[in-house]
């Protein structure tokens, strides 16, 4: 049995079928990690969500910021949904939408196999959290996704305050736990995310630092696999293995597979891919 870990699909379905292709993905003995943003810019979100549920007996996601966004338009108005852009909305008003929303909102936020003795995340963790922290900080999240009180708490999601601290509660908790996990490339060592930063490591402005660089940063006792940073690209160092290469801009889609011996498994993007805020 193999693990391999998917970088951002962000909606680009022909795209991972290529890759399962070319790993030669067996679902009788494999199993994939994908590391979040399934959906949204590939214009096959649809087929892309329509997949990897199909695997789900074989799968393990982490939520990114994308699907975060997809849950929030999904519980509003139907008017408020028609106005989204049209890969979301083939997602919205597909047959199957019930299925798929119900099936994304019962995923995690962070994932840990200490057997596998891998970690897994959309973006990244907080300077000061250990592995068992951010564990915990996931299941509060995920346990209000899954509960009647998604709808407020994704409703006030949106905005970059407040930074984390440990006394927060209520929606602005839920907030933050969820930008660290889902939207955090820099920040500084006492944890305030860098929202602009976006660019490769040395672009950023002084005082922040790549989320798994901090000065002081807690002890990981395994590695961290993660997506998000496509202008970090193919980073593999400091026990992280960022796999998010940009497919749907024009790079390559990477599996890690996970194990002993480590490997890159590699395919080609969006033909198409365009340059746009990556976010």
């Amino acid at each position: 049995m193999t693990t391999y870990a998917i970088g951002d699909l962000q909606g680009c379905y022909d795209v991972l079928a290529r890759l399962l292709d070319h790993i030669k993905f067996d679902p009788s003995q494999d199993h994939l990690w994908f590391c979040g943003d399934l959906v949204n810019r590939g214009g096959q979100s649809l087929e892309t969500l329509k997949l990897v549920h199909s695997l789900r007996e074989r799968s393990t996601v982490v939520l990114g910021n994308h699907d975060m966004s997809l849950l929030a338009i999904a519980q509003r108005s139907e008017a408020d949904q028609n106005k989204v852009n049209p890969d979301l909305h083939r997602v919205l008003f597909a047959p199957e939408r019930d299925a798929l929303i119900g099936w994304l909102s019962q995923q995690k936020l962070f994932h840990v196999d200490r057997k596998l003795g891998f970690a897994m995340v959309h973006a990244g963790l907080s300077p000061k959290w250990t592995l068992d922290m951010a564990s915990a900080r996931a299941r509060e999240v995920e346990k209000i996704l899954q509960s009647d009180q998604a709808a407020r708490h994704l409703k006030a999601m949106y905005g970059n305050q407040p930074n984390w601290s440990p006394k927060l509660n209520g929606t602005d908790r839920f907030r933050a736990i969820v930008n660290i996990f889902t939207r955090m490339r820099y920040c500084t060592p006492n944890g305030r995310i860098g929202f602009e930063e976006k660019g490769k490591p040395g672009t950023q402005q002084p005082g922040f630092y790549p989320w798994f660089s901090t000065p002081g940063h807690a002890e990981r006792e395994l590695p961290i696999v993660c997506g998000h940073w496509s202008t970090l690209g193919l980073f593999m160092g400091l026990g992280i293995y960022a796999i998010d290469t940009g497919a749907v801009w024009g790079g390559t889609l990477t599996a890690l597979e996970l194990g002993p011996a480590l490997r890159i498994h590699q395919v080609p993007g969006r033909s198409d891919g365009f340059s746009k805020n990556r976010d």
